[in-house]
């Protein structure tokens, strides 16, 4: 077997006297393609700064095979002290490197190589840094949130590129769909030890909540803290992916209400409000129109957004999908056309709450207004303690300033500040950027509990197929369209993603100018399900219930802090029926999944 590329051997951090790393190890070997997973501030952009040869490890080794070459994408790129875009990018290349390459690669990333660092916005920043990454085509690429700030098109280029290098691959991401497409094996950092799966990112979160799980039984008698820590998995995650059934079976009803109300694909047809419908009517559109000067942003387009509704706006960056946003919740005027608005709406946005943060404020100061020790969500009053965990905040967090935060646990805490506030209309422009993947599961539990409507912006597919029940995507020329459904939905029905557009003009050199991608034709669907699968599909929920209150009484029984103690016996086989129940729900909740997808999949066809 060859060398790796790359190697960490028992990595040893402490920052501020608090451990970070104890014992982390990372092994990569030439062509392997692995994302580097965890909780915000376990330690992940560390260890990767360790790979990079930036950050000296108070113990542990760092072994880089001769002559092996290590490319490094910072989270936030520093471009100070270079005229142009296109010197920055050939700073980066050697001796022997194509110069060529980093002119195109700009280029395919929507950038012209003129530009002044000191003008780039921050996803234009993160293009030039791409750029510079990939240009000398290095043996390791290392990519610390390569998503963040950029819209579909370029994410969908970006996984394309990276598919077609035969580099080293070692990549963070909170963007899910990403990591599915461009992984193949996931490194866990848990507690300050890593843990590998060798499969990709699509079977990592269940093989985790397993090993949690695992976890907790081998370890019931360690200290408090552990279980403290585990706590909000323990009952978070298996509790969630109960919830999720339901939300489930929910969205994919409101996605049929939607299809309902939209009628055939391509043909939206309005029809005036009745009277009996007001309170129901959130918002109308009809053949709005907007330009800027010769710049059609937004032509002709009509819709009905109904309360429930969940809807995602995508496209390219600069394609209007903020102008789009704006028209529809009355902030912007038309040039043509007219929106009307229901009665009684009350419209809050999460990226105004977070502006709204003061930075010297406490965490508990900004829940409370300084007003109390309780909160108000939902019409019921709770304190405010029990509420910061809710959005896994431990308790000793209380007094910690906002500007000590990091940026999931600013996004974390946002979401709590929102819920506080009355509002039957959220409007989310792009609220999925810096979230780490708890923060997004919260996200998603709050959309799916909301019981009035959501309007978001997003590049986030995964997010998307999730929360949506129907998706406007540009379609060129000023043009938008509805598709019912999360983003899959609309890829079906469209035959391909954002990207896939003619080329932008030369002339529109900010534009991003990305190869076509033609999407592999899909195969023939089943025509019906079997007497076998229609059974299953109409028993399986009743089972799934009881299997959950069979485990629900298990995990009753081993929460009492004396049953070990008692009957060592008793509790390590009360702890192997659990582990047996757990695993016989989780194959039923698949199977369900499965078979509902397949349902779904005939009534479309």
């Amino acid at each position: 077997m060859a060398a790796p590329l790359l190697t960490l051997r028992d990595i040893h951090l402490t920052f501020g006297g608090t451990p970070l790393l104890e014992g982390a190890d990372l092994t990569v070997a030439a062509g392997e393609r692995m994302c580097l997973v965890g909780r915000n501030g376990c330690g992940k952009s560390t260890l990767l700064k360790i790979a990079a040869g930036l950050i000296e490890p108070d113990n542990g080794e760092r072994v880089l095979q001769t002559g092996t070459s290590v490319n490094y994408l910072p989270q936030e790129p520093d471009l100070s002290g270079f005229a142009t875009a296109l010197e920055y990018v050939e700073a980066g290349l050697g001796p022997h490197d194509d110069l060529y390459r980093a002119q195109v690669l700009l280029t395919d990333l929507g950038l012209n190589g003129q530009e002044d660092p000191k003008t780039l916005s921050g996803g234009e920043a993160r293009r030039a840094a791409l750029a510079r990454a990939l240009a000398p085509k290095p043996d390791v690429l290392l990519l610390d949130e390569p998503t963040n700030h950029l819209d579909l098109a370029v994410i969908e280029w970006l996984e394309q590129e990276l598919n077609a290098l035969n580099a080293a691959l070692v990549v963070i991401s909170h963007d899910r769909r990403f990591l599915e497409n461009v992984s193949q094996s996931s490194v866990w950092i848990y507690q300050g030890v890593t843990h590998k799966l060798p499969k990709s990112f699509a079977h990592f979160e269940a093989w985790r909540d397993e090993t949690l799980g695992q976890i907790e039984l081998d370890q019931h008698k360690l200290d408090r803290k552990i279980v403290r820590e585990l706590h909000w998995l323990q009952r978070g995650v298996t509790g969630r992916r109960k919830r999720n059934m339901g939300r489930l079976r929910a969205l994919d009803q409101l996605r049929q209400d939607r299809r309902d109300q939209m009628g055939p694909t391509g043909s939206v047809k309005l029809t005036a409000s009745e009277s009996g419908k007001s309170g129901k009517r959130v918002m109308e559109a009809e053949g709005i129109s907007k330009s800027y000067g010769d710049n059609t942003v937004v032509k002709d387009f009509s819709t009905r957004i109904l309360r429930g509704d969940r809807l995602g706006i995508v496209g390219a960056n600069g394609a209007g999908k903020t102008t789009l946003l704006k028209m529809l919740i009355g902030t912007l005027e038309p040039d043509s056309g007219t929106v009307l608005m229901g009665t009684k709406i009350e419209m809050a946005s999460l990226d105004q709450m977070r502006d709204a943060l003061n930075p010297d404020w406490t965490l508990v100061d900004v829940l409370t207004g300084r007003n109390g020790d309780s909160v108000t969500v939902g019409g019921q009053q709770k304190h405010v303690m029990g509420y910061m965990q809710d959005f896994l905040f431990a308790p000793e967090q209380a007094n910690t300033p906002v500007q000590a935060l990091s940026g999931g646990e600013r996004g974390r805490l946002m979401l709590a500040r929102a819920m506080t506030q009355p509002a039957n209309l959220l409007v989310l422009d792009e609220p999925t950027n810096d979230l780490d993947l708890e923060t997004l599961d919260l996200l998603q539990e709050m959309i799916a509990e909301f019981d009035g409507t959501v309007i978001l912006v997003s590049h986030d597919r995964d997010f998307l197929d999730r929360v949506a029940t129907s998706v406007i995507i540009n379609e060129g020329q000023g043009r938008w369209q509805e598709y019912p459904g999360g983003y899959s939905d609309m890829v079906m029905q469209r035959g391909h993603g954002v990207s896939a557009r003619a080329p932008v003009a030369a002339s529109q050199s900010k534009r991003v100018r990305s190869p076509k991608q033609a999407e592999a034709p899909a195969e023939p669907s089943k025509l019906k399900l079997s007497y076998k699968e229609k059974f299953a599909l109409e028993t399986l929920p009743a089972r799934m219930e009881t299997l959950s209150g069979e485990i629900d009484a298990l995990q009753a029984k081993m929460d009492d802090p004396g049953f070990y103690a008692r009957d060592p016996q008793a509790f390590n086989k009360l702890a192997g029926k659990l582990e047996s129940k757990s695993a016989e729900l989780k194959a039923a909740e698949e199977q369900w999944l499965t078979l509902e997808m397949l349902r779904e999949e005939i009534d479309n066809a």
